[in-house]
């Protein structure tokens, strides 16, 4: 299967399937994006003439998408400059710039003072962080992070093989992907539809059908299923996989291993993927991104490989590191990951401990080498948003608020689950996110009850904003309480119980998406730091709309965050591998039993069966029984004589009482203390 690449700046880094690292001299080498740098503020944090530093944030979070090398940048910022100035959403990034360039003032001001200072204390702290993450370094797993080129674009191009050599994007109000050939233009998610026309007048705009989507979808995780069955799914086209075990029972390398998988799906789906292997979920990611399209890069995993890697890397080219952080690290000299070490007893004063501690990972290259399914990760929370036209009618808003509860009550449903806290979320027709959330008196999931306090939080909000006009509204519900009903074939040990409330999240972590229900991090860490409120809401604002009118045809939105649960291997697999031995436990006697139904039940019932407890009852009685007869006969202590107590009639009749009473009642054993 040929491998196609892109021009690539991280090109000379290493082969796509070999094991060989670059030396540092071509390392240091890489060209950088001269575009994008003198689009960037000055190393001082002041912008440059211009609007510099608001053209470049314009270019919006997937300026690093693949197939933009060879794309001049300067152009493409100056045409979405001129595109929306004078907008409503030019206004507000404008806005958001300024904030952002009065904060990296105070950093730089922050900065200058701390230099005059003595720093040791701090620098030793560092030393002794990487001296700790460092013993903790796992270089033992070999992870995979798969991402399919183009997804939308390439399902679309099946059924439109007309379009394979012309620009198309798919989505209207907002591109949610497009293929390479309109990313030559410059065109990427995330951006408006009418900005797109204008980088590329020969666009075509293809409308979303998720159905189509996530049917394709589950072909690939089934393959995917075959080579870890406990694949961690990050979105509706990529997921992590350990593959470690599959390479050691089948004898292949993991670049062998990843070169079939991805010809295997290219043979049953049409579709192409792209992939990373590396040590770590972390720089997995990174490495899938760099011979895309349908393409894969091994990173060796040995450390000197690994260090050597991410001291080039630049920043921005890491996940959890967006347009907001890039710029602050950038003003203060950290370009790129090997920026990090120098600044190393800066970074905690200035960005606080947990950003310090998740730059200090990404220096050495850490991350985390677990890989699970999503749906054992423990849900936070539980929500639904949608965009549409600008609205202001009360009318209007009270029915769209009326369809968002019933939306959440089919995701609540789905997830089995009830919140204790509402939050109402809405965008201003000036791209201002203002959210409200109330706690609620019980927990709830019924669209009526979540509408009825809901409801209150949108008066008030009319009540503040006179004249309110709205561009986007969501519900979401956090502090849940699971309303599984009790599975009793987990407490009878007959399935192994799962972590969590059903469909499951890591945790709440802004990404690129800004959507509420969030996926565990991509090649992320618990580690990442929480990004700005300015840059969420900036990042909201490039959220492909997910409502375009009626949306009843449909039992629920699909939008390519649903958690679903793993695909079994395929059965020509399982016939190939031998059948692990089943054993369920006995929840009484706690013993190991043979996993067959009817010898598991009868195991029970000789458990559970009162004649066996009276066996052992009138055993124990009869043993204490003959105890007593023996020391029937006692030697007072002040005489030498011996003699017989208990003679009479009426000392046997109770006596024999007491022995038929423990007998009759078997939940009493006779206590003897000798």
């Amino acid at each position: 299967m040929t491998t196609e690449k892109q021009p690539s700046p991280t090109d000379a880094v290493a082969d796509a399937t070999t094991n060989d690292v670059a030396p540092a001299s071509a390392l240091n080498t890489v060209a950088k994006q001269d575009t994008i740098t003198n689009s960037m503020p000055d190393s001082d944090g002041l912008p440059k003439p211009d609007h510099a530093s608001l053209k470049y944030s314009l270019l919006g979070p997937s300026l690093l998408k693949a197939g933009q090398d060879s794309v001049d940048q300067s152009k493409v910022s100056e045409i979405i400059y001129s595109a929306s100035k004078g907008s409503k959403y030019f206004n507000r990034e404008e806005a958001k710039d300024k904030i952002l360039t009065d904060k990296i003032d105070k950093i730089l001001a922050k900065k200058r003072r701390l230099e005059t200072l003595d720093l040791s204390h701090e620098r030793r702290t560092a030393d002794n962080l990487i001296a700790q993450l460092e013993q903790s370094r796992d270089l033992t797993q070999h992870i995979v992070h798969i991402d399919c080129d183009a997804f939308y674009a390439a399902v679309e191009l099946l059924d439109r093989p007309e379009l394979a050599d012309r620009p198309f994007a798919v989505g209207a109000g907002v591109l949610t992907t497009c293929n390479y050939v309109a990313r030559r233009y410059g065109c990427r998610s995330g951006m408006a539809g009418f900005v797109a026309k204008k980088l590329c007048p020969e666009l075509v705009l293809l409308p979303l059908n998720f159905d189509k989507y996530n049917a394709k979808a589950a072909e690939v995780r089934a393959i995917l299923a075959d080579y870890d069955p406990r694949f961690e799914s990050a979105s509706i086209d990529e997921a992590f996989l350990n593959i470690t075990a599959y390479c050691a029972t089948q004898g292949l390398s993991p670049a062998d291993a990843v070169a079939q998988l991805r010809a295997r799906v290219h043979a049953e789906t049409r579709i192409t993927v792209s992939a990373g292997i590396a040590a770590n979920a972390r720089l997995a990611k990174i490495c899938s991104n760099l011979h895309k399209p349908n393409g894969q890069y091994l990173l060796p995993s040995s450390r000197d490989a690994i260090v050597t890697f991410m001291h080039t890397l630049e920043c921005r080219k890491v996940n959890g590191v967006g347009r907001v952080f890039e710029r602050e690290l950038a003003a203060v000299g950290i370009v790129t990951c090997g920026d990090i070490f120098p600044h190393r007893a800066l970074l905690s004063h200035l960005f606080g401990e947990k950003a310090f501690a998740f730059l200090i990972r990404c220096y050495l290259g850490l991350g985390r080498t677990s890989v699970q399914p999503a749906v054992e990760y423990e849900r936070k929370s539980v929500g639904t948003e949608s965009t549409f036209r600008d609205m202001s009618d009360p009318a209007k808003l009270r029915a769209k608020l009326r369809a968002t509860a019933e939306e959440l009550e089919q995701d609540m449903r789905r997830a089995e689950c009830k919140g204790r806290t509402l939050c109402l979320k809405v965008k201003m027709h000036t791209y201002e996110v203002v959210t409200r959330q109330v706690v609620l008196p019980r927990a709830v999931w019924a669209a009526d009850d979540l509408y009825g306090f809901a409801l209150p939080m949108l008066a008030k909000l009319e009540g503040e904003f006179p004249g309110m006009t709205l561009r986007l509204m969501g519900l979401r519900c956090t502090h849940l309480v699971s309303s599984k009903k009790p599975d009793v074939m987990v407490f009878f040990g007959l399935r192994p119980g799962g972590r969590g409330g059903g469909d499951g999240e890591k945790k709440q972590k802004k990404d690129d998406d800004g959507e509420w229900e969030q996926w565990p991090e991509d090649g992320g860490d618990d580690d990442t730091p929480e990004l700005e409120s300015e840059e969420a809401e900036e990042r909201d604002d490039n959220t492909p709309p997910k409502d375009h009118g009626d949306s009843n045809h449909i039992p629920f939105r699909r939008h390519g965050k649903e958690i679903l649960p793993n695909p079994s291997p395929s059965k020509n697999k399982q016939q190939n591998e031998p059948p692990e031995e089943e054993w369920w436990d006995c929840p009484i006697c706690a013993r190991p039993q043979t996993a067959d139904e009817r010898l598991f039940n009868e195991h029970i019932d000789l458990c559970l069966s009162r004649q066996a407890i009276r066996d052992t009852v009138q055993q124990d009685a009869s043993l204490a029984q003959q105890q007593q007869q023996q020391g029937d006969r006692v030697t007072p202590p002040d005489s030498g004589t011996t003699i017989k107590k208990g003679t009479t009639a009426a000392a046997k009749e109770r006596k024999r009482a007491r022995r038929d009473d423990a007998v009759a009642d078997p939940r009493q054993k006779k206590l003897c203390f000798g």
